[in-house]
């Protein structure tokens, strides 16, 4: 009897251990920071089929694989994805600092593949098997483990088959068309003389009193995302006025069906916001911190996290964006993107710096007051330059502010 009680328990531990396997609960270390030892052996191809899951490690760099704005991009992360969806499954990419920490990944199966151009014979040196998307001309291709045969297999078939030259023409054209918004741009005021900078400005008072922001802030960033559009889409799938991704917005508590809703869209921006600025309370100064909380909008926490631990590892205060921009920039490059302390590779720094400066800059022109955070007054300064004569083409109409159109009514 105590035999089959030990079979029993036994068994229940195996059948815990399968199920324990990948979950989604099962906590995993980031890529190259895996702690040693703590890997499993390497997933065959029928355990990964119903995992529903593929684990793909690669290097970041603007033609493996970076993010923006959310989406994955880069070559060999389309020729990933091109073969995760062939084969039903969810695409996971893990990043490492260097080719061995590749390799260590395959071996331990934290990673079912390497996608990334490496030699022939470095592989076979290093335990693991040559597969999938070759160059033979500079004899490359990715690895897998080298017990994985039927992946190799698999892999070497979807290749042989698949439409190499679509894939990276696709590539290419998304990464040059990363910045289209499909939208139909306002005025960027209706009246600076009223202080009327959009039809949305109720929304943007409500928006700014939630995050603590001066409201013309929130209307400059509005300006800049969607030019006041509420049904702008960008390529990637950003939706309405602050340009919110569908995962974005939901997780902010905004459904898909409300998304182009302008209310709504906005409420939800606002949230997203003061989120953001909350993982930012280090950052004293609330000026300071409003130019971190653009840069996180707009590319993302964790690659503006990269360039403060870079700015620090450099001995530069990482709480002042003016000392942290460079490392944005400097995100472009190889001797940064690699750096150890970089958790989340290459990006695009250029277009972040441009846009918190293009952001405060329009501020500025809303009368804003970059010096200080503390919200400013509802109505517009007057403009420097007189206002035109009426003349007799002039609209009959006239603009009323807010205040004007409720002592109207």
């Amino acid at each position: 009897m105590q035999i089959l009680k030990n079979i029993f328990f036994c068994l229940v531990a195996l059948l815990l251990a399968a199920a324990c396997k990948r979950s989604p609960e099962t906590p995993k270390s980031p890529g190259a920071f895996t702690a040693a030892g703590a890997g499993e052996d390497p997933y065959t191809y029928e355990e990964i089929q119903e995992s529903g899951e593929l684990i793909v490690a690669t290097i970041s760099g603007p033609d493996t694989y970076f993010e923006y704005q959310g989406r994955g991009m880069g070559l060999q992360f389309a020729y990933a994805e091109a073969y995760a969806v062939a084969e039903g499954l969810r695409l996971r990419v893990e990043l490492a600092q260097d080719t061995l920490a590749l390799y260590e990944m395959l071996r331990r199966g934290d990673a079912d593949i390497a996608a990334l151009q490496l030699p022939k014979t470095l592989s076979e040196k290093h335990g693991a098997r040559a597969a999938g998307v070759t160059d033979k001309q500079a004899q490359t291709a990715w690895a897998v483990a080298v017990s994985n045969n039927q992946l190799a297999q698999s892999l070497n078939e979807w290749f042989a088959h698949a439409d190499a030259p679509d894939i990276k023409e696709k590539a290419d054209n998304q990464i040059a068309k990363r910045t289209q918004v499909k939208r139909h741009v306002k005025a960027p005021y209706i009246s600076r003389e009223k202080g009327i900078i959009s039809i949305y400005d109720d929304q943007f008072k409500k928006a700014a009193a939630h995050v603590g922001w001066d409201w013309r802030l929130i209307a400059a960033q509005c300006y800049q995302e969607s030019g006041f559009d509420a049904n702008a889409v960008s390529w990637a799938g950003a939706c309405g006025l602050m340009q919110l991704m569908p995962a974005t917005a939901e997780s902010v508590g905004l459904p898909e069906d409300k998304i182009y809703s302008p209310n709504e869209n906005i409420a939800a921006g606002a949230r997203y916001l003061k989120r953001l600025a909350a993982n930012l309370s280090d950052i004293q100064s609330a000026a300071e911190r409003i130019k971190f909380t653009l840069a996180c909008y707009n590319a993302g926490p964790g690659h503006i996290a990269d360039a403060r631990a870079l700015a620090r590892k450099h001995g530069r205060n990482d709480a002042v964006w003016d000392n942290v921009a460079p490392y944005v920039l400097g995100l472009s490059q190889p001797r940064f993107y690699r750096d150890p302390v970089v958790r989340h590779g290459y990006m695009i720094g250029a277009e972040t710096v441009n846009y918190v400066a293009s952001v405060v800059s329009r501020w500025q022109s809303y009368g804003g007051v970059v010096s200080s955070a503390s919200p400013a007054p509802a109505a517009l300064p007057s403009a420097d330059k007189p206002a035109r004569k009426p003349n007799r083409f002039s609209r009959p109409e006239k603009v009323l502010s807010p205040e004007e159109l409720m002592k109207k009514e």
